[in-house]
């Protein structure tokens, strides 16, 4: 007849392993030299703490254990066909228990223990599975295995540390859109917000899909140069920054995707994240903020509200530097006073635009062979009514992307872009979802939505006793 569990089962187990550390503890400080190393006395304090806790999870893991002739998963009856050891990986270290599996016809067998702690990829508890995941998501799996090890807790082996990020994004791509409804639902916006700016970008990325000899054959075929990035494409990368009365950024929302034509799914993140902060603070004033490339600005004039267009500052003056060390030689006295001159021009001064392409035009028919200087000028003609830049520093705007271009930085290339890297598609979106959601602040939520999604109710088939436990010894 089976027995079940018992709050007196748990505490004898409890007090048990405490018992035992409190004797392991008095002999260990009973025979400590005075002298002796402290890093050595401190290691191996740890260590008994370890063990006992992973005694102390060991016992609760068993509790979740069914052993009977049938249970119930998702409406369906699955028989008892083994009953064996399992050593799972938690956050304190290795713990190895008894579980019993069930199988219904010929499906995969199941673990009702795994399903009901909630076990990450039937190999990790929840919290060794979240505590590995975000250090690979700074991290190489490498460098993972060592801190681990140093820390001396669990220690995932390098190829589990390289497979876990993959699962887990797999899963979450299952549930992207519906995981994504419940971060925007929960996100708070500051409450001194008075802006709101958008921003997209991208930086390039080397793959190993990336078809990099067929890049290097159409580049011979097509008379170029077969030098430059062959083999890399685009990660898509965009932000939604929050700003005060005073122009001072709040929070960010960072994302970024794996290369992707015309960044499709990052676009339609944005634009969900962006109406659902609008919905909610109708009064808010839009920014929209991007380099010159032509797609983005697609995207943001044609696709978002109505808003402040403003192509970053710090690119536009780029292309200032450009056609002035075209007009007089690059790092000459007359490039450099040009520029300095006429940046402070098109930063202070209202009409600044207007000023900057009467003197590209001036340049222009000074120059006519400088095909640069009018391949500026058109540039800053195409985006003269995004580059009001006094009027919207008055107005406390933000007038550059840095912030789209630093999430370019420290959530792709920081991490994606190490020596000797290159990436697949599902590899390399694994990191970025989950880093993302890190430098979003979102992460504890989102961990919360994704190991949900392992656990699931098992029940005793109508008319049979509740889940025994292990006999008292």
């Amino acid at each position: 007849m089976p027995v079940f569990h018992t709050a007196q089962r748990d505490t004898i187990g409890a007090c048990s392993a405490v018992a035992r550390l409190h004797a392991s503890l008095t002999t260990l400080r009973a025979h400590r030299d005075a002298g002796e190393d402290f890093e050595r006395f401190e290691r191996e304090v740890h260590t008994l703490f370890v063990d006992a806790e992973c005694e102390v999870l060991g016992e609760e893991l068993e509790r979740l254990d069914v052993d009977l002739p049938h249970v119930v998963l998702s409406g369906q009856v699955h028989h008892r066909v083994l009953r064996s050891a399992e050593t799972y990986t938690s956050a304190a270290g290795p713990v190895t228990v008894m579980r019993t599996l069930y199988r219904r016809g010929t499906d995969q067998s199941v673990v009702p223990l795994e399903l009901r702690a909630g076990m990450v990829e039937g190999h990790w508890t929840p919290l060794a599975a979240r505590q590995a995941m975000w250090v690979v998501a700074h991290l190489t799996p490498g460098e993972g295995e060592g801190l681990f090890a140093e820390l001396g807790n669990m220690r995932p082996s390098k190829s589990s540390l390289d497979r876990l990020p993959k699962r887990l994004s797999a899963r979450w791509e299952a549930d992207r859109e519906a995981f994504d409804a419940s971060l925007r639902a929960d996100a708070i916006i500051p409450p001194k917000t008075v802006t709101v700016a958008v921003s997209l970008d991208g930086v390039m990325t080397p793959m190993k899909d990336g078809e990099r000899r067929r890049t290097r054959e159409r580049q011979r075929t097509d008379g170029k140069r077969t030098k430059g990035p062959a083999g890399h494409r685009e990660v898509g990368c965009g932000t939604l920054s929050f700003y005060d009365a005073d122009g001072e950024r709040l929070t960010t929302v960072r994302m970024a995707r794996m290369p992707e034509a015309k960044k499709a799914t990052l676009k339609s993140m944005l634009s969900a994240e962006l109406s659902r902060v609008l919905d909610a603070n109708p009064g808010l004033t839009l920014v929209k903020l991007a380099d010159g490339a032509k797609d983005n600005w697609t995207y943001l004039h044609d696709a978002l509200p109505e808003g402040v267009e403003l192509v970053d500052f710090y690119h536009a003056v780029t292309h200032l530097k450009t056609t002035f060390d075209a007009a007089y030689g690059e790092h000459t006295p007359k490039a450099r006073s040009q520029f300095e001159k006429y940046r402070h021009v098109l930063l202070e001064d209202e009409g600044g635009v207007a000023k900057v392409i009467r003197a590209f035009v001036y340049l222009r028919d000074q120059h006519p062979r400088r095909t640069k200087i009018a391949t500026e000028l058109a540039y800053f003609r195409r985006h003269r009514h995004r580059m009001c830049y006094a009027t919207m520093k008055a107005r406390g705007l933000p007038i550059g992307s840095g912030v789209v271009e630093a999430a370019c930085k420290t959530l792709v290339t920081q991490r994606l872009k190490r020596s000797g890297m290159r990436w697949r598609h599902a590899g390399g979106q694994a990191i970025l979802t989950f880093r993302s959601l890190v430098q979003s602040d979102r992460f504890d939520h989102g961990w919360q939505l994704l190991s949900a999604t392992y656990r699931r109710n098992v029940s005793p088939p109508e008319n049979v006793v509740p889940f025994p436990s292990k006999k008292l010894h």
